[in-house]
C-alpha cells in the first residue's frame, strides 16, 4: 500500500513501544490513526501528542483478549474516521517458564492475548477492510520466538510462532484480494512489555510486578527505540513487504534453524521406515 496518505489505521498496544511508534510513524505520513489500549490514559496521551503536531488521531480503550471489546473498537474507530485500511495487531504480554510447569492462569493469559488478540482482530477489521474495496494492509506483531524458540519462554513461543504461521497464510489466502500481510519479528526493542504483569487482570491471577530475578526489562531498555521499528513497520507496509525483522544481525539464528530442518528432511529421505515408500508429495491448499 503505497499511498497511505488519508488512509485510517488501528494499532492495538498503541499508547506505547512500538504501537506508540507506529502510530507516530503512521499519523506523520499522513494517516488518521485510532489508537487502541488496555490504559485509557497513556492512550489518551499519545493522541494530545500526535494532535498537538496537527496530525489526526484518536483512542478507544480495548482488551483484545475479549471479542466484544475489539468488536466494539471496530465500531468505534469507523464511527470515527468513516472506514479502516489498516490493522495492526500489535498488543502483547510476556509470560516467561517452561510449558509444562507455567502455571495455566499464565498460560491461558498469554494465549488470550497473543494469539486471541490476533484472530479477534482479524475477525473485528478484515471484514470491514474488504467493505470498500481500496484494499488495505494486515500487521501482526510476532516476535523472534516466533521464529527461533528461546529457552524458557515455552508459553510466549509458542503464542508467536501461531502468529507467524497465521499470518503467512493469511497472507497466502489473500494475495489476490488487494490486501498486504506483514508480520513484525522483532528483537530487543526498549518497550515495556517486561512490565506487562501491571495489567494482567485478576481472572488470569491480577497484576503483578516481575521478578527481581527477571532480568528482560533491564534487557529492554537498551534496545532498539521503538519510533524506528514505527518508521520500519511504515515502510514495509508501502513495499510490500511480508516479514518484518528489527536486527538484521540475528540472522544466523534464522539460518541455524533452516540448517536443522533440511537436516531433518535428509534424515527422512535415508531413514530405514520411509525407505522405498512412494509419496505425493503434495499438501491440501
Amino acid at each position: 500500500m503505497k499511498d497511505v496518505k488519508g488512509k485510517v489505521a488501528f494499532i492495538t498496544g498503541g499508547a506505547s513501544g512500538m504501537g506508540l511508534g507506529m502510530a507516530r510513524a503512521f499519523a506523520a505520513a499522513g494517516m488518521k490513526v485510532m489508537i487502541g489500549d488496555i490504559e485509557a490514559g497513556p492512550a489518551q496521551k499519545a493522541v494530545d501528542e500526535l494532535k498537538g503536531k496537527g496530525l489526526e488521531a484518536a483512542c478507544v480503550q480495548v482488551d483484545v483478549s475479549n471479542m466484544e471489546s475489539v468488536q466494539a473498537a471496530a465500531a468505534k474507530t469507523v464511527e470515527t474516521f468513516g472506514k479502516v485500511h489498516v490493522i495492526s495487531n500489535n498488543a502483547g504480554v510476556a509470560v516467561g517458564g517452561y510449558s509444562e510447569s507455567c502455571s495455566m492462569r499464565n498460560w491461558k493469559w498469554v494465549v488470550d492475548v497473543n494469539l486471541w488478540g490476533v484472530v479477534y482482530g482479524l475477525q473485528a477489521f478484515v471484514p470491514l477492510i474488504q467493505s470498500h474495496g481500496e484494499g488495505g494492509h494486515v500487521i501482526s506483531t510476532a516476535s523472534m520466538a516466533g521464529m527461533v524458540g528461546l529457552r524458557g519462554a515455552g508459553p510466549y513461543n509458542a503464542t508467536k510462532f501461531a502468529v507467524v504461521g497465521m499470518m503467512e497464510t493469511f497472507a497466502a489466502d489473500h494475495r489476490k484480494d488487494n490486501i498486504g500481510a506483514s508480520v513484525l519479528c522483532p528483537g530487543i526493542v526498549a518497550t515495556n512489555i517486561g512490565h506487562s504483569g501491571r495489567n494482567r487482570p485478576e481472572e488470569y491471577g491480577g497484576a503483578v510486578a516481575p521478578s527481581e530475578k527477571d532480568r528482560t526489562a533491564e534487557m529492554l531498555a537498551q534496545g532498539l527505540n521503538p519510533d524506528i521499528v514505527g518508521d520500519l513497520v511504515l515502510e514495509a507496509m508501502q513495499a510490500d513487504q511480508f516479514y518484518i525483522f528489527t536486527d538484521p544481525g540475528l540472522k544466523h539464528l534464522i539460518e541455524t534453524r533452516c540448517k536443522r530442518i533440511v537436516d531433518g528432511y535428509d534424515w527422512a529421505a535415508n531413514c530405514n521406515a520411509l525407505k522405498g515408500v512412494k509419496q505425493s508429495g503434495m499438501l491440501p491448499g
